[in-house]
């Protein structure tokens, strides 16, 4: 498959960045708790990221269809690199807390990212295109955690933020060799759907809102589960994370091959195995498994943005994909207090939990996602 200029900076900026996010990302839950938050605290705080990624998203997709992508995509770059620093800088939790939160911020970045990936995929297909996406992020990001937890165990946790904020500068420079693209128009004398009015993308975003949820429930303290109740060394949850990293890579990949509609509730079944490893699973091996299984969630993403993107014009794209993640964020939000509440009453309790709503929302993603017909102002 042909590589354009575009595809090919976008995608070397990614994977230095998720080198990285890779670093810290995981390991932030377990730094809160060193700093003097519990669990249930700790849960809120992750909320507030949610909340954070979710004021976000809508406004983005809707600066990216009216004025261009490449300036959103430099800006979330450029801010990105600030909220590591500010952590990088703090000793104490509530600074910390306020760079985490600014890099939650950050998230505006998925629609514009995902309209310019998918305005700039030449012959690929929209599925295809998304998950290259987040392969190439998530390649990044099997690298992170080693160094991360590598740095952790000699320097200290604080250490690694400082090292990610290097290579973020590196990330930015990289994306400033990205081409800018024409803005989409419709036809004004025959407008596309409002997206408000669109039945079937609105009963799509029901069903993604759903999958998130059901697939993140176990996710918010599992590296603090693997660290307190497991027993894990920093190192040792590096490897894990760097599994997982390694099975965001390659599932995307894998999945991106198939049918969206068929690979979406493939996705949530591993995620689902995921939560069942680390619920009755014993020993290192397993751990990482299941964290393997877990890219399963990654690759979900892009398998329902290229879904989405058969219900509506590309005009709309950046909006739509922005309301999309915004249903996502808002389940960032609700679910770690819960998480956080779940934890603190009993650490397995979540697990169990989890299984029984994925298995929930794979029957509800087999039945109900939208088949594909064409938009008659789409062309």
């Amino acid at each position: 498959m042909f590589l354009n200029r575009s595809l090919f900076f976008v995608a070397l900026a990614l994977f230095v960045w998720g080198v990285g996010e890779g670093m810290f990302f995981n390991f932030a839950p377990i730094y809160m708790q060193q700093l003097g938050s519990d669990p249930q605290q700790i849960g809120l705080i992750l909320g507030g990221f949610g909340a954070a990624m979710a004021v976000t998203h809508v406004p983005a997709g809707f600066l990216a269809d009216r004025f261009g992508r490449k300036p959103l995509l430099i800006a979330a770059w450029a801010l990105g690199l600030l909220a590591t620093v500010v952590m990088a800088l703090a000793r104490t939790i509530w600074p910390f807390v306020a760079g985490y939160l600014i890099y939650g911020l950050t998230a505006f970045v998925s629609s514009p990212l995902s309209s310019y990936m998918t305005a700039a995929r030449g012959k690929w297909t929209v599925g295809q295109t998304l998950t290259f996406t987040t392969t190439m992020f998530s390649s990044g990001m099997v690298i992170g955690p080693l160094l991360g937890g590598w740095i952790g165990d000699r320097f200290g946790l604080r250490a690694i933020y400082a090292a990610a904020a290097g290579i973020f500068i590196a990330s930015n420079a990289i994306l400033l060799f990205i081409e800018n693209q024409p803005i989409d128009r419709h036809d004004p004398v025959n407008p596309p759907v409002s997206l408000l009015s669109n039945t079937r993308f609105l009963r799509f975003l029901l069903v993604v809102g759903l999958g998130v949820f059901a697939m993140y429930l176990a996710q918010p303290l599992a590296p603090n589960f693997l660290r307190t109740e497991r027993g894990l060394s920093l190192s040792q949850a590096g490897l894990i994370f760097t599994a997982g990293a390694f099975g965001n890579a390659l599932l995307s990949f894998l999945l991106g091959q198939i049918s969206p509609r068929a690979g979406y509730p493939i996705s949530q079944a591993l995620v689902g195995l995921f939560a069942f490893l680390l619920w009755r699973g014993g020993g290192l091996p397993l751990f990482a498994l299941g964290y393997f299984l877990l890219g399963g969630f990654r690759a979900a993403r892009p398998l329902a943005l290229a879904q989405a993107r058969e219900l509506i014009h590309e005009s709309q794209m950046g909006l739509s994909y922005g309301m999309m993640e915004t249903v996502a964020a808002i389940v960032f939000i609700l679910t770690p207090p819960l998480a956080g509440y779940l934890y603190e009453r009993d650490p397995y309790l979540v697990y169990p939990i989890a299984i029984g709503l994925i298995s929930l929302s794979v029957l509800v993603a087999v039945l109900f996602a939208p088949r594909p017909q064409p938009l008659a102002t789409d062309r």
